[in-house]
């Protein structure tokens, strides 16, 4: 300011003097007045360029001036340019924000006050059928239509969530989304989903798997205790006696093998996964796979002409059949599983193939091929599932406790194989294992001794 005070009396003296010496007295009055209304001038257009500038130009259009004005655009600028720096980086903070509630797993919906979507990610999107450019400040109720909805957006108690049926939900394969409202702001919500198919699902086999464990174990117990109750208020003759204890044992072995498959089950959920290191022939587990098989074949058909024909690999192809890589036991009882399988719901007469076959891309497939009546395809999905029965009176004949398959599946998958089945009903059924190349040995490095396996759980 005091260089402006200096700069105005020093021009106002220049305009005087130059005045006096035109003129004297009145020459100088006249100078100092003009030299005033000059330098009124120059500073008025020099506040008129800050000020246009301060209204409609750029940073980088700032005037060039010196003195006050200049260091007024000065501080002007730099203030400007430190609210541009941080107006840039509020906005890169909202946009890291965003595309972190976009990489979330759960979809996120921005209302107003009015209920009409602010921003949404593409879960929500997918979760509640949105369109994210076309839905925008669209009516979240004129968009999510389920009744269940309405009734909860409506009710404005948001302390529980609501689930709903998802857009992409079919008749064979359900979808469910839990939505839940949070108010926030000035009447503003957050609306959070997620897909609770799995969790339901869960819980659904949860609940039948204690129902079913209930039902296979309750009825053996009350056929052993209406029989412990005979034979304690009637008096039985030998035979009859002998009969009942045969039923009793009968019903307990029932239970028993319910009671060793849950454990194996237990243990293969728990344990961790088979080594590479563990190597058994394959011939062995075949040999054992074909003894089991025939021995229930033969109980099944005890007292009748026909039983079923078995054909199994000969000798030299299971010598052929190399080395694989795991844990022995559960090997054993899966590939066992499947032959026992087929041997239950053949009927007697029919025939089951049993082979081992090498693929050109270094894999190996367990195949076992029965000719029994087949399964329908809407069973084929659910049949690795505990307790999961296509026919429940069948399957209770054949002495199956309805876990067999489960155990096939997870024995499969912690050796990284895969299972597969195909059927055709009145023709027969096809259950396959391939095992990775990075399991098998071909039979020229088989040279080990046979690894002990124990007996199947």
């Amino acid at each position: 300011m005091l260089s402006r005070f200096v700069f105005f009396l020093f021009f106002q003296l220049s305009g005087a003097a130059l005045g006096w010496w035109q003129g004297r007295e009145l020459g100088a009055m006249i100078g100092a007045a003009v030299s005033a209304w000059i330098c009124f001038a120059w500073d008025w257009w020099r506040s008129i360029q800050v000020l246009s500038w301060l209204k409609h130009g750029r940073l980088d259009s700032a005037p060039r001036l010196r003195g006050s004005w200049g260091e007024v655009a000065d501080r002007a600028r730099r203030a400007l340019r430190l609210r541009e720096q941080e107006l840039q980086s509020s906005e890169g903070r909202i946009a890291e924000i965003l595309e972190a509630l976009q990489a979330s797993p759960n979809g996120v919906v921005l209302l107003d006050a009015q209920g009409r979507i602010e921003w949404c990610n593409q879960i929500a999107a997918t979760h509640l059928g949105f369109d994210v450019e076309r839905d925008m400040l669209q009516t979240i109720g004129n968009l999510v239509r389920d009744p269940d909805f309405t009734a909860y957006y409506a009710g404005h108690d948001f302390s529980h969530g609501v689930t709903l049926q998802g857009r992409e939900s079919t008749a064979s394969r359900p979808v469910r989304i839990s939505v839940h409202l949070h108010p926030y702001g000035d009447g503003r919500r957050l609306l959070l989903s997620r897909d609770v198919t799995a969790l339901e699902q869960a819980e659904a086999m949860r609940r039948d798997f204690v129902a079913n464990v209930s039902h296979e174990i309750r009825t053996p117990l009350t056929v052993l205790t209406g029989f412990v109750e005979t034979l304690q208020t009637l008096r039985l003759s030998d035979d009859e006696r002998e009969r009942y204890l045969g039923m009793m044992a009968q019903q307990a072995a029932r239970m028993q093998s319910v009671v060793q498959d849950l454990l194996t089950l237990s243990r293969l959920e728990g344990s961790p996964l088979p080594g590479m290191h563990d190597w058994t022939p394959v011939e062995t587990l075949l040999r054992r796979c074909e003894d089991e098989g025939r021995a229930l074949s033969s109980v099944l058909g005890s007292g009748q002409q026909r039983e079923h024909l078995i054909e199994f690999p000969d000798a030299q192809q299971m010598r052929q059949a190399g080395m694989i890589a795991g844990s022995a036991v559960e090997l054993q009882s899966a590939l066992a599983n499947l032959v026992n399988n087929a041997v239950r719901y053949t009927p007697l007469g029919g025939s089951i193939r049993v082979t081992w076959e090498r693929l050109s891309d270094g894999r190996a497939s367990f195949v076992v091929s029965d000719t029994g009546p087949g399964i329908e395809a809407k069973h084929i999905p659910r049949l690795t599932e505990r307790f999961y029965r296509v026919d429940r009176s069948r399957s209770r004949e054949t002495g199956g406790t309805g876990l067999g398959l489960a155990i096939v599946k997870h024995v499969v998958q912690r050796h990284g194989a895969a299972l597969h089945i195909a059927s055709t009903v009145g023709k027969g059924s096809v259950f396959s294992v391939t095992f990775p190349a990075s399991r098998l040995q071909p039979a020229a490095a088989a040279a080990q001794p046979a690894a002990q396996i124990g007996m199947a759980a």
